[in-house]
């Protein structure tokens, strides 16, 4: 074991080191030692990312406007120091909150860095929430600053300082921090002071404020960039919008912990696939995330690319199905790799990029998590049992959240020594695979289907654009399995199409899990973040069942 009081004084250094060489045993010890990391102060920003070699440490292009900047690791840190010297002058202090509403634009990593190195609390915050939803965040956390861009600053009103990039009427400009100095003190930091609050996504009800100290996703985040498998030459991209935790996993400390360079790509709209990965081929990206619903679009495309200095391939936000990977396997040689986290913790399951990775498999326990499956008395389930993916506290990971700002969800949450995520998984010897939310689990007679697998089923289909699977409420069975489908250009609603489906399920899963009901659908509702809102369509369900209604394009399979 490496010694403990020399891992908590280099614990950066030692890990790039460990990371750039591969040593994975001295990796493994340092995730489980980081557990251990408790000094009387950190500043993350002044102790890591400003003592980084001096080296490009963002490189930003826009893909509407063919737009193109390089920032080094100091060019950030003395755009930092104005931001926060401004800040500063403006009567903020440690413990104040800060939203940062922004696109993919530098001002964005200038913004993270700066309310860190002060000592504020920064709220990420996505630019397509609307001012309802923007106004009951105000409401659990009021701001003490806004930085904003000029289109989402259109939707705030909150009577705080404003700073807006580029122009608005009663707004103060992103310019007038050009003008203060570029030296700026760091907040002394204690580990457990909140520096960075997060609202979840919602899929289950509404958004939750995640609590961030100092050192959960500063340190925590080490984790994460080991499933990655960061180098520090890398450049790295990560399809991710910001205000939500997969950018700050992604997109911000796991590169810089590595001292690595950031590729952030900005486009408004949807997603064109094609341009996304041309640029990530003509900047020689060595290591890519993106979400599945990005993975799914990729595989249509002709895949005329050589990809000669990609090296690392992974998928986050909800697991990704066997034959995405299979086919980006085939073309390229790469295999992408699962990971398993949430806004409340760091990566805590992975495939790690030495290992053998099972398709449809999430990985397994990083050291720095004590993970455990629990029935529903709270004892452990043995191996290909589904259970509650609880992470044990007798140790407490130095990447779980501080808590909820709702104590009655803390409640919910952490007891019996355990934080429950809200997940249920299953394992195997070759690994742990995702089932769904506890409450997204289907119960059908005696039996319980996780939506995912049938949704992965039914992609497979080549009708198939989109599938959500819920249950619907029965008499005799309690539920049935329901399936909203979008279908592909080309194909038609009909009842024969519906059953052909169903026996499609059939086919590949255990009878039981095929869906009796199928609704075809222009578009599946979904989360700011991309993930589908399961909960919107089982309470849409629930309440046509109650009301005996049928949609026109429902087919019940007999």
């Amino acid at each position: 074991m490496i010694n403990q009081f020399y891992i908590m004084i280099h614990l950066f250094d030692e890990f790039r080191k460990a990371m750039n060489e591969r040593d994975i045993g001295k990796i493994y010890s340092i995730l489980s030692e980081a557990n251990n990391f408790n000094p009387k102060y950190f500043n993350w920003v002044s102790e890591v990312f400003e003592k980084t070699e001096e080296k490009t440490a963002l490189i930003w292009v826009d893909m509407d406007k063919n737009e193109e900047k390089k920032l080094t690791y100091r060019d950030l840190s003395l755009q930092t120091n104005k931001l926060l010297n401004f800040l500063r002058k403006e009567g903020l202090k440690k413990g104040d909150p800060v939203y940062i509403m922004t696109p993919i634009i530098p001002e964005q990593w200038i913004s993270l860095l700066a309310v860190i190195k002060g000592g504020f609390i920064g709220v990420p915050t996505a630019i397509n929430l609307t001012e309802y939803e923007l106004n009951y965040r105000f409401k659990d956390l009021r701001p003490k600053a806004i930085i904003a861009d000029e289109v989402s600053a259109t939707k705030i009103n909150v009577d705080t300082l404003k700073i807006v990039i580029g122009k608005k009427g009663g707004w103060i400009s992103y310019d007038s921090i050009l003008d203060e100095s570029d030296s700026a003190y760091p907040e002394l930091t204690y580990p457990d002071d909140e520096i960075l609050n997060y609202f979840t996504s919602g899929t289950t009800g509404l958004p939750k404020r995640v609590i961030h100290t100092a050192v959960s996703y500063p340190v925590g985040s080490l984790s994460t960039a080991s499933f990655i498998g960061i180098k520090s030459n890398d450049i790295h991209a990560n399809l991710s919008a910001p205000g939500w935790a997969k950018f700050a996993w992604s997109s911000f400390f796991s590169p810089f912990i590595m001292g690595a360079t950031v590729l952030g790509i900005n486009y408004s709209g949807k997603l064109d696939p094609k341009k996304y990965l041309d640029t990530i081929e003509s900047f020689g990206v060595n290591t890519f995330c993106a979400p599945p619903t990005a993975w799914r679009q990729f595989i249509t495309l002709k895949l005329d690319y050589k990809f000669d200095k990609l090296r690392e391939v992974v998928s986050a936000g909800e697991p990704l199905n066997p034959e995405v990977i299979k086919i980006w396997k085939d073309k390229f040689g790469k295999t992408i790799r699962d990971f398993y986290g949430q806004t409340e913790t760091t990566a805590m399951i992975g495939n790690f990029p030495w290992d053998t990775s099972e398709p449809g498999s999430m990985g397994k326990p990083s050291p720095m998590y004590d993970v455990r499956l629990l029935d529903d008395e709270g004892k452990e389930v043995k191996e290909g049992l589904v259970g509650h993916i609880a992470v044990k506290l007798d140790r407490r990971p130095i990447g779980l959240f501080k808590g909820y700002s709702d104590n009655e969800k803390n409640k919910a949450s952490f007891r019996n020594g355990y934080y429950y995520t809200g997940d249920k998984a299953f394992y195997t010897e070759k690994g742990w695979y995702f089932v769904g939310r506890a409450d997204d689990i289907i119960k059908t007679s005696d039996y319980r289907v996780g939506p995912f697998e049938v949704e992965s089923a039914l992609l497979e289909h080549p009708a198939v654009a989109e599938a959500a699977v819920v249950g619907s409420p029965d008499p005799n069975r309690w539920q049935i399995v329901k399936a909203f489908v979008v279908l592909k250009e080309g194909y038609k609603p009909s009842y024969e199409l519906a059953l052909e489906l169903s026996n499609h399920v059939k086919k590949l899963l255990m009878v039981y899990k095929a869906p009796r009901i199928i609704e075809f659908v222009p578009e599946l509702p979904k989360t700011i973040s991309g993930k589908i809102r399961r909960n919107e369509l089982r309470k849409m369900e629930e309440e046509r069942r109650k009301k005996g209604e049928k949609s026109e394009n429902e087919y019940f399979i007999s």
